[in-house]
């Protein structure tokens, strides 16, 4: 007869397959291995610091967490897809997700993880911050309508970004961009 071995959840957060970090109000209290290397930080170097270092502006880093609190108060957790800066200053398509531990503080303390999805779909131009913004809701299937409601623009401004970023990547029709801002080759 084998006896159970106590589950040891340090080691489990510390060699999880994807960056994992716990937060207090957009402060990182706890990050895992998987995150500081991914952000290209020294082991422990991200405890203590706030998420806007993974941010390539302080402005995004502000637009994301207005988008979140409605969205954790209405679903408990937040997923999306979008560009983040490596320590370097390099800028990565990264999959992220969080749950707040107590619901009614959606920016309190929180369990958030980190899938770096650079490898299916790198940044090959030079986007504003706004283009970044604008991408990453086209390339979760967002109208030109729904991004405009989202981001406190008028459909109109969101189709001139939506140009711009055809022109910069060489993308004759919508569908297109989307391909090559998820990196799929046609």
């Amino acid at each position: 007869m084998t006896t159970a071995r106590p589950i040891d959840y340090e080691t489990i957060f510390q060699h999880a397959p994807v960056g994992m970090c716990i937060s207090e109000n957009r402060v990182i209290q706890s990050s895992n291995h998987t995150l500081d290397a991914m952000f290209g930080y020294a082991r422990g170097a991200l405890d203590g610091q706030s998420f806007q270092v993974l941010y390539p502006t302080m402005d995004e880093f502000l637009r994301t967490g207005d988008r979140i609190v409605p969205i954790m108060n209405a679903k408990g957790v937040y997923s999306d897809e979008r560009i983040m800066r490596r320590a370097s200053g390099e800028l990565f398509w990264c999959h992220v997700s969080g749950r707040a531990l107590d619901p009614q503080q959606p920016l309190g303390a929180g369990v958030w993880t980190f899938e770096d999805v650079s490898a299916k779909r790198p940044v090959s131009a030079a986007l504003t911050p706004r283009e970044r913004e604008i991408a990453a809701f086209l390339v979760e299937g967002r109208t030109s309508k729904a991004i405009a409601r989202e981001t406190s623009l008028s459909p109109r401004t969101v189709e001139m970004h939506r140009a711009k970023l055809m022109k910069k990547f060489q993308a004759s029709t919508s569908s297109e961009l989307v391909n090559k801002l998820m990196g799929v080759s046609r």
